[in-house]
């Protein structure tokens, strides 16, 4: 039988959806209630890709570049938007400082093209991946 992710949002209202029915996969014992679902069965796909990522590499922020071919300030975004979904609060001044490294980032991608080091390929890949 092909498994499906489990919906974490009701396709109808939005609303957080609960477990309320187990199966043993081996037995076919079930159990019916209402069980409390993990923080991290609620993220979406992309945020579960990027955590594993991120733990494979041991929180090696240089590493998960590498390995997703995303800049710096992408990755500490990616990092805060997971820690929001998760529930936490994220400093408003880290968010900042994000964003400010994502316009340098630009920057210093523009300024390379214009000093003809990079192709204007080169710098439109570069730029998707801030």
């Amino acid at each position: 039988m092909q498994k499906r992710r489990m919906p974490s949002r009701c396709p109808v209202c939005s609303e957080e959806m609960i477990v309320t029915r187990l199966r043993c996969t081996h037995c076919d014992t079930a159990i019916e209630g209402t069980f409390e679902v993990s923080r991290f069965a609620r993220l979406s796909r992309e945020h579960l890709v990027f955590v594993e990522v991120f733990l494979k590499a041991r929180g090696n922020i240089k590493e998960v570049e590498r390995e997703l071919g995303i800049s710096y300030p992408t990755v500490r975004g990616r990092l805060d938007a997971v820690l929001e979904s998760l529930g936490y609060r994220v400093d408003q001044v880290a968010a900042e400082e994000v964003t400010q490294g994502k316009q340098n980032r630009r920057k210093e991608i523009l300024d390379a093209l214009n000093r003809g080091e990079l192709t204007s390929e080169e710098a439109v890949k570069q730029l998707k991946n801030i």
